[in-house]
Formats: structure tokens, C-alpha cells, sequence
């Protein structure tokens, strides 16, 4: 599998989309571009935000019963929901994943868009969705699940970019290797590089997504909003959205 594979969105679950939405848009400098209302359908909303050409989304359950309300039941909010990747071939990634056990979850298809969503038990720590979208570039050019003009709200005088998505797990070296083999890309050590982002596996108790690094303009500044926000700040970073935001320059 050699097309680029790239970091499309990474999304976040919450009890409720406020104050995360806004404590994320207060402090890292972006701007909601869409809320999606074809998430009602599975008793969610959301609302996303650029980060350059990379969507942070926060996902919140509005009524029992859903996927994302056992997330929160079952981690207590702690952790990323889901690593969404585009490709060339959603489908040829299904086809290499259920060689090696790793069941589909949910399909969306829904023209020019196509989305296949694994089974996050057997992807663990987080789901992984491979989607793709007809006639476009997939970096600025249409997205769906984004809206229409999704590209117009990108800003980067405060946070330039997501650089790398962070997993825990008691046997890093392994789940970096499952990962790679779900996406097509072989683990290097501990990582994935994506061609706009890396995919960090680090030791921890229990296998979630744990974090996400940003490159942005001052982040001294970022992190004194980020306490002004009301949230605590350890070194270079702090919780928000059931993950460290790592900050870096």
C-alpha cells in the first residue's frame, strides 16, 4: 500500500459540547467551521475545527444508548474517540483488516463520500475510520463530514498544526505494530509516520489515544490561556477533551 495516507480529523468525546468547544477554540486560536447534522442520527453532535488541513472534532452524546455515551461510561471521558484517515482506497484497507481480524464497525456511504469505521476493540486504544472523498484533493479540497467551506476557517496565527497523535499502551511496541499493519504503513520503534503526522504508541496502563501534540506560534501564550481557561498546566501541557494537549514551538 503505498498512497499517501494522511491524518484527516481526530475526534474527541465529550459529556457535553461546552465549555470543550469553546476552551478549545479560546485557547488553541481556531474556529469552528461546521456542526454536523447528519451525526443526530446516532444520538450525537459535534463540532469541528481546522487545524490547518487536519479536523479536530468533539463529538457528545444527546440521548442514551450511543457509542459515544459507553465510551464515556466505560473510560470515564479519558481518552481520544477515533484517528480518521483518508486514502485512496477506503475499501482495500477494510479488505487488509479483516485478513488480520480486525472487524468493521460502522460503513458511511454516502457519494462523493465513502468512510469504512473498524471495530475499536479489535483496532484498540481508539476506532480508525479510512475514508475518501471523490474528486478531491484531500487537503483543502471538498470534505463532507467538514461542510461545504471548511478550508475558510482555518487559522494559524496562534496554532500552526497537529503534528502527532499520542497512544498508550503496556506493550507500545505492539500496538505500534498492530496499527501498522491496520493502516499499511510499518511501525517505526514506536511510530507511524503519516505523510502530515505521526503516530506516537508510549507506555502507559491501559491502551487509549492519549494526546496530541500542536506546533504553535507562542506557546507560553497558549499555555497561560489554557490556565486562564481553568485548566491545569504540567510542563508544556493540559488536559482537555479527555486528552494532554502537548504544546510545542
Amino acid at each position: 500500500m503505498t498512497d499517501a495516507t494522511r491524518l484527516r480529523q481526530v475526534c474527541l468525546v465529550a459529556p457535553h459540547l461546552e465549555p470543550v468547544v469553546g476552551d478549545i477554540a479560546a485557547i488553541m486560536g481556531l474556529t469552528v467551521c461546521y456542526r454536523d447534522p447528519n451525526v443526530a442520527r446516532y444520538g450525537l453532535e459535534n463540532a469541528l475545527l481546522p487545524v490547518d488541513s487536519i479536523l479536530l472534532e468533539v463529538v457528545a452524546p444527546f440521548q442514551g444508548g450511543t457509542a459515544a455515551g459507553r465510551f464515556i461510561d466505560k473510560t470515564g471521558g479519558r481518552g481520544g474517540y477515533m484517528a480518521i484517515l483518508s486514502c485512496a482506497d477506503p475499501r482495500e484497507r477494510q479488505n487488509n483488516a479483516e485478513v488480520i481480524g480486525v472487524r468493521t464497525s460502522h460503513v458511511i456511504d454516502r457519494a462523493p463520500y465513502l468512510g469504512i469505521q473498524l471495530h475499536p476493540r479489535d483496532c484498540r486504544a481508539a476506532f480508525i475510520e479510512f475514508n475518501h472523498t471523490a474528486n478531491s484533493d484531500n487537503i483543502r479540497g471538498p470534505y463532507p463530514p467538514a461542510g461545504p467551506d471548511w478550508h475558510t476557517a482555518i487559522r494559524d496565527d496562534v496554532t500552526m498544526a497537529l503534528t502527532e497523535v499520542t497512544l498508550t499502551s503496556p506493550d507500545p511496541r505492539g500496538l505500534a505494530d498492530h496499527w501498522g499493519r491496520i493502516i499499511g504503513i510499518p511501525a517505526s520503534g514506536s511510530g507511524i509516520d503519516l505523510v502530515n503526522c505521526s503516530i506516537k504508541v508510549v507506555e502507559g496502563e491501559s491502551e487509549i489515544m492519549s494526546g496530541l501534540t500542536f506546533r504553535v506560534r507562542d506557546p507560553a501564550a497558549v499555555l497561560r490561556a489554557a490556565q486562564v481557561r481553568g485548566h491545569a498546566v504540567t510542563g508544556e501541557s493540559f488536559r482537555l477533551g479527555g486528552v494532554d494537549f502537548h504544546i510545542t514551538a
